[in-house]
């Protein structure tokens, strides 16, 4: 499962009562900034990092809120793929 968790203000997804993956931001100034994203090795390779970005891109459309990525994946992700476009801050 994946969720917002607000109070530590990241994505994260749990399996078994474990967090296994989180996407970290932090918010200033009306913008997100994804800093940080892990996923535990033994899940690796299967998607989980994109997921837990998508899952704060959507808290951001929601929130109608843009992202400036400072984590290299997510920044490599927003410069490969349009569908990032209306939520980057770059």
């Amino acid at each position: 499962m994946i969720k917002i968790n607000k109070e530590k203000s990241r994505a994260e997804a749990i399996e078994d009562d474990k967090i296994i993956g989180l996407c970290e931001y932090k918010i200033k100034d009306g913008i997100i900034d994804i800093y940080h994203t892990e996923v535990d090795k033994a899940y690796g390779g299967k998607g989980l990092a994109g997921k837990l970005m998508d899952e704060v891109v959507g808290f951001a459309r929601s929130e109608k809120k843009k992202i400036y990525p400072t984590c290299s994946y997510v920044a490599k992700k927003f410069d490969e793929d349009s569908q990032y476009e209306d939520v980057d801050a770059r």
